[in-house]
């Protein structure tokens, strides 16, 4: 009785209150059936909504103090910085007939990605965002258990375009209305120059987002380096050979311009350029937070905006009934969420928790740092390029707060317990070479240092990057890498953990371990193993900037002490021995990786970006020795075709009991491994 009865203080509170989370107004600027209005289970139809909500936060609230530069950005009549995004949002038509729970499956730089981390699509695999075609849900998985589904934009720097997911974030002025100037830094490499070359390129390094502009387009007044490798010389451009601007034929269809560079001689793909410039308006883009935090508060707290128009979520115009709200972020928006919640933004303004819990999907140690003057959150840190910028691994790495002995700096990623969320954090072994995961379980020494109660680290086992899709082939286009490249799919596994997730923040029930590895002269022929990993030193951005961001005055950084990068022990067969072995690395038919290294021509010998590798093993033993490989043959393991299935069959059903695979699921997991061979 007495649970029912606070429960039934909560909604009428929260009737009463109108958006006490500062989402002044929502608009829904589309609404539309789901599927042809085809029913999902007991959540019965679906429609999708897209629109935009306007915000506002308090530049003085304790909440929003920690924005860099809020107090710089533009107020209303009320001292109210005002500010807006797009949104997307799957919800059941009626809202009962759900299962009372929100997942914002946040976009990767506007692109909406995290549905086709669980729902088995049947077209291109992601909803790429607003007003684009009929929304493929494939399988449904997500609307069958009544989620509804949010996304909502975050980084202010996206051009419009590509159905993209955009938020509107103010700039920041000087008192006197001025242009903030400082000097920026970006970095051009083959992430962003075409093979074939070019003379010209946005200042950012691409179209899909929009530049800084340069205060001071005089070449002598900015530096352009050029070098051969990452940790190669520095040679200056002589300034008479580049300007500002666009031209795409070269020097004679030069057009001056403040958001573009050309160079007269073309940029290459096989040189890293390095270019310092005075760029002036930053984008106030620790809002971007924000708009995550408010929308999510609004739709769990509020009946209604200050408009008096109603959450969508409402059941009438006087009850609103949500009990959990999730979020997930795969890449960049993993990232993102680190940074969420080191910042404090899992409170609202009115103290309350806003997610109860989060899969933070690829992320490594790193945190995207959009709470910084002129904030660059597309970029990241990787071994060949991009080393020493902002968007990396930077103190505190790891969740529970510890003290970080290179750097002194004392904290964690969880230090706010009565608002932080449980972390469900998986990786795979990618992030272990290029963006530093064994700093979430060791400091900057090499030693252990254990995870809180709180959170549930998993590495998954011969995956790279991302992963490939059910039922795809396991060895995937080489592009630029040496070896194949690794398909493994990770959706089965991204399902049972998600659920296993829900369960621990709905009902106390415990998820699987942790499953990650701890501290402690096989042969494959003719593949080259990565000479090095995406180290880590001790990175001095200049006295303004620290764990929480704010302003980076010295460009390059200044260098100092070493971190120990771990990363995680094969077995014979080159499959990591710890984290979770999904059907396909318990019941191998090759070798799986999340490395990969560059071919011949491509500064060869480095790692391949964020590719793993797929190495397949020899059909027969005679063949295995005639090419020398150490790893077993398909014919040694296996004998024929029904051991095969006998072997999968039997792994399918270890992960059934542990709960890493759903129960309903292992005609799926036996069909995608069967189609390999």
């Amino acid at each position: 009785m007495r649970r029912i009865l606070v429960a039934s203080l909560v909604v009428c509170l929260g009737g009463i209150r109108a958006a006490d989370a500062r989402v002044v107004r929502l608009v829904v600027e589309l609404r539309q059936p789901l599927s042809g209005g085809a029913p999902f289970g007991d959540a019965g139809p679906y429609e999708r909504l897209e629109g935009t909500v306007y915000m506002e936060v308090d530049p003085r609230d304790p909440h929003d103090v920690v924005i860099v530069n809020v107090d710089r950005a533009p107020r209303n009549a009320r001292g109210m910085v005002e500010f807006s995004a797009g949104f997307t949002m799957l919800k059941p038509v009626d809202p009962a007939r759900g299962n009372r729970k929100i997942l914002f499956g946040l976009n990767n730089r506007g692109n909406s990605i995290e549905l086709a981390r669980f729902n088995i699509l049947t077209r291109d695999g992601a909803d790429r965002g607003r007003a684009g075609p009929p929304l493929d849900v494939g399988d449904g998985f997500l609307m069958k258990q009544g989620y509804t589904v949010v996304d909502v934009g975050w980084q202010g720097d996206l051009a419009p375009g590509g159905s993209r997911i955009l938020a509107q974030l103010p700039v920041a002025r000087q008192a006197d209305g001025s242009a903030i100037v400082s000097l920026m830094r970006v970095e051009y490499s083959d992430r962003n120059i075409d093979q074939k070359g070019t003379f010209t390129l946005p200042l950012e390094g691409s179209p899909a987002f929009r530049s800084y502009e340069a205060a001071d387009t005089h070449p002598a007044h900015s530096t352009l380096t050029v070098r051969t490798s990452v940790q190669g010389p520095r040679t200056r451009v002589d300034p008479h050979r580049w300007a500002f601007g666009a031209c795409p034929a070269g020097q004679a269809s030069l057009v001056p311009g403040t958001r573009d560079i050309c160079l007269f001689d073309g940029f290459s793909p096989g040189k890293i350029y390095d270019l310092v410039y005075p760029a002036k308006d930053p984008i106030v883009m620790g809002l971007g937070h924000a708009t995550a935090r408010d929308l999510a508060s609004f739709l769990r707290y509020a009946v209604k905006d200050d408009t008096g128009q109603q959450n969508p979520l409402a059941l009438d115009r006087d009850r609103l009934d949500v009990r959990r709200v999730y979020a997930s972020g795969s890449s960049q928006t993993g990232i993102y969420l680190r940074d969420f919640v080191y910042l404090g933004f899992n409170e609202d303004e009115s103290g309350r928790k806003v997610f109860d819990a989060m899969n933070i999907n690829i992320a490594g140690t790193l945190r995207n740092f959009i709470n910084v003057e002129f904030a660059d959150p597309n970029v990241f840190s990787a071994q060949t390029d991009r080393h020493d910028l902002l968007m990396t691994s930077y103190p505190p790495f790891t969740y529970g707060v510890t003290t970080d002995p290179i750097s002194g700096i004392r904290a964690g990623i969880l230090s706010r317990p009565r608002t932080d969320p449980l972390i469900v954090d998986t990786h795979t072994e990618a992030e272990y070479y290029q963006l530093r995961a064994s700093l979430n379980l060791t400091d900057g020494h090499g030693r252990p240092v254990p995870l809180p109660p709180t959170v549930r680290m998993y590495l998954l086992a011969g995956f790279q990057h991302g992963g490939g899709s059910l039922g795809g082939p396991l060895a995937g286009p080489r592009g630029l890498c040496a070896n194949a490249t690794n398909g493994l799919p990770p959706l089965p596994t991204a399902r049972a953990l998600f659920v296993a997730m829900d369960a621990w923040a709905d009902r106390g029930v415990e998820p699987p371990a942790s499953q990650v590895p701890d501290v402690a002269n096989n042969k494959i022929p003719g593949v080259t193993f990565p000479p090095a990993l995406n180290q880590l030193d001790w990175l001095d951005f200049g006295p303004s900037f620290g764990p929480r961001g704010g302003r980076v005055t010295v460009m390059p950084p200044l260098v100092g002490s070493s971190y120990a990068v771990l990363v995680p022990k094969p077995d014979r067969d080159g499959i990591g021995v710890a984290g979770i072995r999904v059907v396909e690395t318990r019941v191998p038919l090759g070798t799986a990786t999340g490395w990969n290294v560059r071919a011949q021509g491509f500064r060869e010998g480095n790692t391949c970006g964020l590719s793993g590798s797929y190495i397949p093993f020899a059909t027969t033993r005679s063949e295995r020795l005639q090419s020398g490989d150490s790893r077993p043959s398909l014919e040694e393991r296996y004998g024929n075709h029904d051991g095969y299935v006998r072997a999968v069959r039997a792994a399918v059903a270890e992960l059934v009991r542990d709960r890493l695979l759903l129960p309903e699921e292992p005609c799926a997991a036996l069909f995608s491994a069967l189609t390999q061979l």
